[in-house]
C-alpha cells in the first residue's frame, strides 16, 4: 500500500523546511495512534511519517497505543511532556465523543490542543455479500424482521455512534458486536461473523472493490467520485453525516512556535502529491484545519454529541 512512499524521491517536489523555525532534532517524535494497524488513522500516520521526519529534522516513529475506543492513547499524549515530541494522530470526531460516554482520565478540552486537521473519510455502510438486501431501505425491512448483527469498531466510537444515529433516523434494529478497531471488525463482517458494518472509506473502500463487502450506501452529503452509483444515507434521511476526521493533536501548552512549525509541515505534507493521491485513491479527502479551528472542531462537535448520547440514552456496559 506504501510502496510510493519509499525512498527519497517522492518528495522532491516539495523540499524539506527542518532548517527554518524552532528545532526538534535530537530525539523522536512519537506520533500516537490509538487504534490497531490497518485503519484509517494508521494508514495516514504512516504515510506522512517519511516526509514530515524529513521536515522536522528528526525520525517520527508512529506507534499504536490500543484501548478504549483510542482514549488510552489519547491519555498518553494528554500527560505527555509539550515539548512537541509526542503527538496524536486519531479520529478527532471520536475523541469529542468520548467524553459523553467514557470517566476519562484526562480532559481532552484542556489536556489536549490541536495541532492540525488533515482528512475527512465518509463511512461507508457495508453487508456480507450474503446478506440478501441492495439498498437501505431494504436492510431496515429486513432488520426489522430477523435479528442482524452491527460490528462496531469500538463502542463510543464515531462508527458507533452513527449506527446510533441511523437506528434513531430509520428505525433500523441491530445488535452491536464490539471490536478492538476497524480492522477487525473488517474482517469479521468479510467473514460472515456479522452482518452490517459502518466504517471509514479509507479502510473500508479495498474490500469493496474487491466484492468481499457489499457496499449500500455512502454517509457524505453528496455522491463520492470513486461510487458515483452508491446512494448517500441523505438521499432518503436528509442531513443525515457521519465520518471520520482525522487529524493531530498535543500535549497542552505546546509553546506557539513549536507548534506553529509542527501545524504548517503537517498541513504542508498532507497536501504532497504523493500523499494526496493515495488518499484520493481510496476514497479520503484532505480537508485541512488550522491548530486554533482542530481545537474548536473538538469542542463543537463534542456538545453535538453529547445531545444523541442524551437523546438515545446510550451507556457503554
Amino acid at each position: 500500500m506504501f510502496s510510493a512512499f519509499g525512498g527519497g524521491s517522492a518528495w522532491a517536489a516539495a523540499p524539506a523546511a527542518a532548517g527554518s523555525g524552532p528545532s526538534l532534532a535530537g530525539s523522536p517524535v512519537r506520533l500516537i495512534v490509538p487504534y490497531t494497524p490497518g485503519g484509517s488513522s494508521d494508514i495516514i500516520a504512516r504515510a506522512i511519517s517519511a516526509p514530515l521526519a524529513e521536515a522536522l529534522g528528526t525520525n517520527v516513529i508512529v506507534e499504536n497505543k490500543v484501548g478504549a475506543n483510542g482514549n488510552i492513547g489519547a491519555d498518553l499524549v494528554a500527560k505527555s511532556p509539550a515539548d512537541g515530541h509526542t503527538l496524536l494522530l486519531c479520529d478527532v470526531r471520536a475523541l469529542s465523543i468520548s467524553p459523553a460516554l467514557y470517566k476519562l482520565p484526562f480532559d481532552p478540552s484542556k489536556n489536549l490542543q490541536g495541532v492540525a486537521m488533515l482528512a475527512y473519510s465518509p463511512h461507508l455502510l457495508v453487508v456480507h455479500p450474503s446478506v440478501p438486501v441492495n439498498t437501505l431501505a431494504e436492510l431496515i425491512a429486513l432488520s426489522k424482521k430477523k435479528p442482524m448483527t452491527f460490528a462496531v469498531t469500538a463502542m463510543g466510537s464515531s462508527a458507533h455512534l452513527a449506527g446510533k444515529l441511523l437506528e434513531e433516523r430509520t428505525g433500523g434494529k441491530w445488535d452491536y458486536v464490539p471490536y478492538k478497531g476497524g480492522s477487525q471488525a473488517i474482517n469479521d463482517t468479510i467473514a460472515g461473523q456479522t452482518d452490517i458494518l459502518i466504517n471509514g472509506m479509507l479502510a473500508t473502500l479495498p474490500f469493496v472493490q474487491a466484492k468481499r463487502l457489499k457496499v449500500l450506501a455512502v454517509s457524505k452529503p453528496t455522491r463520492v467520485g470513486l461510487l458515483p452509483d452508491v446512494p448517500t444515507i441523505a438521499d432518503s434521511f436528509p442531513g443525515f453525516e457521519s465520518g471520520t476526521w482525522q487529524g493531530v493533536l498535543a500535549p497542552a501548552g505546546m509553546p506557539a512556535p513549536v507548534l506553529a512549525k509542527i501545524s504548517s509541515e503537517l498541513l504542508r505534507v498532507i497536501r504532497l502529491p504523493a500523499v494526496r493521491e493515495m488518499l484520493v485513491g481510496q476514497g479520503a479527502e484532505v480537508s485541512t484545519m488550522s491548530a486554533a479551528d482542530t481545537s474548536k472542531f473538538v469542542e463543537t462537535e463534542r456538545k453535538s454529541w453529547q445531545a444523541l448520547v442524551t437523546r438515545t440514552g446510550l451507556k457503554l456496559e
